[in-house]
């Protein structure tokens, strides 16, 4: 059995690897192409050397989304050539049952799975945020809208609303408005910094302060004062602003769960996160929907019709799931579906369907 894993691992891996590397060029190729009309815009100083770099930070993230239809396309073509030429067919004679056909490739999924979630969960979340703060030393802050970021905290008797305008180029908060009230509603205070940094000890260092509130004696009125820099302790971290600026997709998962305890602790709304929290776990899962997906094509008689036709089928089933996943967490989104089983439910379907397939196959030989 070590002879027949060693050849069908070889033979998938190669071939996964290929299209893997094709897919990647593509893409690559085509950001090239778009952050041309960047260079040299405008005195800005970026240059082909900086749009090369940012495209080279976005690999990472085009691999996490590209590898479950590359295993798909890589273990479809391997499958289906080894049943053009009857090799799979003297593997089943030596001893290659459908049960450990399956175990054998499922092993192989477990290896793309971990890979997946290494890409996607730790290299995916530090490439992209070195790529978005390269982009923006040339070509200007990271921000979203006209509003920028929105955020909440409790604080004891005190409740916040955090805007930040936008992050600089070395990730720094800049455009801050912290709005404070009282546990009744009624606001005390506003305060406005044009940068801040956010240090270990949960504290953010604000630079350039305006603070605008209540005065508590005397005649009632508003009390000013301007200084130069203001401690705010506060539990709010860079990763959450990058979570509200950014893509949540594009962070970690580690980073989303402790966005989405942040927005459950200050009463906000967090079906979103959760989502795409549980889609960040079961994304990598979907390698092994795709090897599932894959194996029925070994059981397939490609002597009598086409095997090009029988593999864009297969391909196209692998599209056509990607495209229910999205659908699922918007639709789950607004129907306020259960996060997991918005994020779930696509890779269950197919796998039930696949492995019908399968049984249907074997049963039919």
């Amino acid at each position: 059995m070590k002879t027949l894993r060693r050849l069908i691992y070889g033979e998938v891996l190669v071939a996964v690897g290929f299209v893997t590397l094709s897919f990647l060029a593509l893409f690559f190729f085509f950001d090239v192409v778009d952050e041309l009309q960047n260079v040299g815009k405008n005195g800005n100083g970026y240059q082909l050397s900086h749009a090369l770099g940012y495209v080279l930070l976005q690999v990472p993230s085009h691999l996490y989304e590209l590898m479950p239809i590359s295993v798909l396309i890589g273990t479809i073509f391997v499958m289906a050539r080894l049943a053009q030429s009857s090799e799979f067919t003297i593997l089943r004679t030596s001893g290659l049952g459908p049960v450990r056909a399956l175990r054998t490739l499922l092993g192989l999924g477990v290896a793309f799975v971990l890979v997946t979630f290494v890409v996607g969960d730790y290299l995916s979340p530090i490439s992209d945020r070195y790529a978005q703060l390269l982009k923006a030393r040339y070509l200007g802050q990271i921000t979203v809208g006209q509003t920028g970021a929105w955020l909440r905290e409790r604080q004891s008797e005190r409740h916040y609303a955090v805007n930040v305008a936008r992050l600089s180029s070395d990730g720094r908060p800049e455009g801050i408005r912290i709005f404070e009230f009282d546990t009744q509603g009624q606001w005390l205070s506003l305060t406005q910094a044009q940068t801040a940094n956010l240090r270990n000890d949960g504290v953010w260092a604000l630079s350039d302060v305006s603070r605008d509130g209540l005065q508590r004696q005397g005649v009632q009125g508003l009390e000013r004062e301007h200084l130069n820099e203001l401690d705010w302790p506060t539990g709010i971290t860079t990763e959450m602003i990058s979570v509200a600026l950014l893509k949540p997709e594009r962070m970690g998962t580690v980073d989303l769960f402790q966005y989405i305890r942040h927005l459950d602790a200050n009463g906000q709304t967090a079906q979103r996160f959760e989502i795409e929290f549980w889609k960040k776990l079961f994304y990598p899962l979907s390698c092994l929907v795709m090897v599932v997906l894959a194996l029925p094509f070994a059981y397939l008689h490609f002597r009598s019709g086409n095997i090009t036709s029988h593999v864009f089928g297969g391909v196209l089933a692998g599209i056509s799931f990607f495209l229910l996943n999205n659908v699922f967490g918007y639709v789950g989104n607004l129907n306020q579906w259960s996060p997991w089983l918005a994020a779930a439910a696509p890779g269950l379907l197919y796998s039930m369907a696949s492995l019908a397939a399968f049984g249907w196959l074997v049963l039919r030989q």
